[in-house]
């Protein structure tokens, strides 16, 4: 059993590693500002309420009570937002790691699992992406989450401390039990939307563009089920527990679906009308974007278990009628 701290372990894929935590045999304990967090989405170890950039607060937990390993998952998410507002993006994202890491090594913590994501490739030049691929993030979310990766190479060198790097391509999905879910304020993500159009909770869903380069003109993401997403952790875990060296991993299922097919297996799903509206294209959409995850496989042996969109859109539509009392 090891002892994992969890920074923005009460937010959506946080919650869930909590929970796989628990249930793995692990002692948790959370740190999150709930500023996107839920009190109540922490359902297992202690949760306390601060801030990864109070290197004080940093200082006194991890001197009572040092972890075993960090898990970080407390990062602002929005690619519009941090166009409009990158400064917050560089503090939270950029900054403020940087404080936690600093307090890690003043207190001999040497094992870090990092939220990182595909929008550090910036415009696919090849698809599927291996973590080889060119790195060229086109908006500052992206940006802060590459300026993270490599400030993690650096501490490695200079310090020691190891640290595995997962670039998620697109979380989606919910605890099969229906414990826990995905609650953006505001949503972005396309399959919660979908679900919230069929349920009522939001009138219509919006598809950006139907002239991509595609099989049915909408744009292709790969989606991988926040479980898969967290079994990837727990393996990276025992790995870095056991002395393995620092390592970089795309996390995906290595199969896209498009716009549209997302809507009309919703549809299946739900069993309800979903109305739509279309829109213009939003800049900075590739028309694909899909992971080659070859690589944790063969290291790691991670494979995921929910692979089929209809069971990432069924969970997820559980917890929808949670949310919206249906």
């Amino acid at each position: 059993m090891a002892h994992v701290l969890v920074v923005g372990g009460a937010g959506y894929i946080g919650s869930h590693m909590v929970l796989a935590l628990d249930q793995a045999g692990h002692r948790v304990t959370v740190l999150d500002d709930l500023s996107s967090g839920h009190r109540e989405a922490v359902l297992a170890g202690r949760l306390i309420e601060g801030s990864l950039g109070d290197g004080q607060l940093l200082d006194g937990l991890l001197a009572s009570d040092p972890p075993d390993a960090v898990m970080h998952f407390a990062a602002f998410i929005e690619v519009g937002e941090s166009v409009r507002d990158p400064g917050k993006y560089y503090r939270n994202n950029f900054a403020a790691t940087q404080v936690l890491l600093d307090a890690m090594r003043r207190h001999g913590v040497d094992a870090f699992i990092f939220s990182s994501t595909a929008a550090i490739f910036g415009e696919p030049r090849s698809v599927p992406i291996d973590e080889a691929h060119p790195k060229g993030p086109i908006n500052p979310y992206g940006r802060s989450k590459w300026m993270v990766e490599q400030l993690l190479e650096d501490y490695d060198r200079a310090y020691g401390l190891r640290a595995v790097a997962l670039r998620y391509f697109n979380a989606a999905g919910a605890d099969p039990e229906g414990r826990v879910g995905e609650r953006h304020d505001p949503e972005t993500h396309l399959i919660p939307l979908v679900l919230q159009a069929a349920s009522g909770r939001r009138e219509s869903i919006t598809v950006f563009g139907e002239d991509y380069d595609t099989p049915d003109g909408t744009c292709i993401r790969d989606y991988i089920h926040v479980v898969d997403l967290c079994q990837a952790h727990l393996l990276a875990l025992d790995a870095l527990l056991d002395g393995a060296p620092s390592a970089r991993y795309n996390l995906g299922n290595g199969a896209g679906y498009s716009v549209r097919e997302v809507i009309d297996t919703a549809r299946r799903v739900t069993g309800r009308e979903i109305p739509q509206r279309l829109g213009s294209r939003r800049p900075g959409d590739p028309a694909r974007l899909v992971a080659d995850s070859r690589r944790i496989t063969a290291e790691l042996g991670w494979s995921p278990r929910y692979g089929d969109l209809e069971d990432i859109l069924r969970h997820a539509w559980v917890w929808e009628r949670h949310m919206a009392g249906v």
